[in-house]
């Protein structure tokens, strides 16, 4: 958070082309590290047991400050200066750091925090495991597809909507990122619920489902306010895997203490696919159109997909479900 804070400091006070690039590799560097902590922090505190309502609701407080944070340095920079937006949001570490000391470190189990125990194997050992985990790998490949899909289609969409509504874009487009968040935050809970309940592959499947349903929604849907309500599949996307991505690396890691490792390995994947997929997109678009782009996006999808519903093993233990008790009076 320190480095997430100071990246914007530099950048108010220095906007020139070197601080501005070495601040950009501190937000970086912070964020990687910043997702996967409160993760692991929050597997300490509550267990496996209860990590999918848990992750839901942290999915839910991301989308409110998400909105918060839009609107309010939308505020600031409309009536102080665009250096304000950056000045402000530096200042955010100040309750960020009273936050973080409101959680004593002795509620945080090192041990739940690390995927349980490690079985007393080396850290190559570790690594090794993870590597050929087979089950890893697959859920990797299938969110690399759906980062590879899913990071380009809103810029994509966005260049469309000013095109076709100059006068009224900006709005449409504010919409169009406020709408999926007020939906991450309204089910994400119901979300690590219903993974709890039905098991992480269905919910995984809806998640992907609407991915290409949404790409190929884009691609025909002409009236620029209706590509506002197609955004609610968006929302739904973004539940799903906000939920379900640390909540399945906890499955899959379960007792062997390398969940913040494998946590890693996946956000590498996510980092690949959601570099490639503005590249890949713009290229397509530039030459063959923005329906062709929508298009394509509508197939890698769909390959995640296909990749999640063949390959994907269901991750919730059965002895972890819980249990309908029933009555009978005698």
């Amino acid at each position: 958070m320190i480095l997430i804070s100071a990246s914007a400091l530099i950048i108010a006070l220095w906007p020139i082309f070197p601080a501005v690039l070495g601040a950009q590799f501190l937000q970086a560097a912070g964020s990687s590290v910043v997702s996967p902590a409160l993760a692991a922090i929050s597997l300490g505190l509550v267990g496996h047991t209860a990590s999918g309502e848990r992750f839901g609701r942290n999915a839910r407080f991301a989308s409110i400050g998400n909105g918060l944070a839009a609107a309010g340095m939308g505020a600031v920079g409309y009536f102080w200066s665009n250096q304000a937006v950056f000045l402000v949001t530096a200042a955010l570490i100040v309750p960020t750091l009273i936050t973080l000391k409101h959680i004593p470190p002795n509620e945080i189990d090192p041990v739940r925090a690390h995927g349980g125990l490690d079985e007393g194997r080396s850290a190559t050992a570790g690594v090794a495991s993870l590597l050929t985990n087979r089950p890893l790998l697959t859920f990797a490949a299938c969110v690399t597809f759906f980062q590879l899909a899913n990071t380009a289609m809103l810029p994509l969409m966005a260049s469309i909507v000013t095109m076709r509504s100059s006068a009224w874009a900006t709005t449409l487009v504010a919409a169009c990122i406020v709408v999926p968040q007020l939906v991450v935050a309204a089910f994400s809970p119901s979300v690590g619920r219903l993974a709890q309940r039905w098991g992480r592959r269905p919910v995984l499947l809806i998640g992907f489902a609407a991915l290409p349903v949404r790409a190929v929604l884009f691609m025909v849907v002409a009236d620029p306010r209706l590509l506002v309500a197609v955004q609610l599949l968006d929302g739904v996307c973004a539940a799903v895997f906000g939920v379900l991505v640390p909540l399945t690396i906890a499955d899959i890691t379960r007792g062997t203490g390398r969940f913040n490792l494998a946590q890693g390995i996946v956000g590498s994947a996510v980092g690949i696919g959601a570099a490639l997929s503005t590249t890949l997109a713009g290229w397509i678009s530039d030459r063959l159109g923005s329906s062709i782009a929508f298009f394509g996006l509508a197939c890698i999808g769909s390959i995640g997909l296909v990749l999640t519903w063949r390959l994907m093993p269901e991750t919730l233990e059965r002895k972890s479900r819980p249990k309908l008790l029933t009555t009978r009076a005698h």
